[in-house]
């Protein structure tokens, strides 16, 4: 089974997972978005990253976990708008390359980590002590992101291998 796992948003990241290894994790592709420096996501950049990583896999057997989160308090209007947008050409490009997508609530794949009510940072640092081979990749404080997206893979694969095992 491929997983494709992403933390949405302009800061987001996305991992590629395969048979319960880290194949690759990269931060969200975006780019400039008019004036005094915003940013949206890069769809035609996120679609060629994700081409290129399944040129030769079964689309059938290529499963795209996508966390699926809602507006926080004390959010403003105008960061919710921009975040559901980065959901939606997300959700849009899945649609197009015709890959099947799920979606998990945070609370739902933390829990399974034992990251609720836990500081931002100790996702990276579960990430690295699951999957230390990875941890060139996660050495910095913002790297969050990406370990989100491998924990999310992650979770995605286990539940799986726990449904098929019934």
């Amino acid at each position: 089974m491929y997983i494709i796992g992403i933390d949405p948003g302009i800061t987001g990241a996305i991992c590629f997972f395969e048979n319960g290894k880290v194949l690759d994790v990269i931060e969200m592709p975006n780019m400039p978005e008019g004036k005094k420096n915003k940013k949206q996501v890069n769809g035609a950049q996120i679609t060629n990253e994700i081409l290129s990583r399944i040129e030769a896999k079964d689309k059938t057997k290529i499963r795209v976990v996508i966390e699926h989160v809602s507006a926080m308090p004390g959010q403003g209007v105008t960061s919710m708008f921009n975040f559901g947008q980065s959901f939606g050409v997300l959700k849009g490009i899945c649609s197009a390359l015709q890959l099947s997508m799920f979606f998990v609530r945070p609370a739902k794949w933390k829990k399974y980590h034992n990251l609720i009510n836990s500081q931002k940072d100790s996702s990276r640092t579960k990430a690295i002590e699951i999957f230390p081979y990875i941890s060139h990749k996660l050495s910095r404080k913002k790297d969050s992101n990406k370990a989100d997206a491998i924990l999310i893979s992650s979770f995605f694969y286990k539940s799986l291998d726990f449904n098929e095992n019934k």
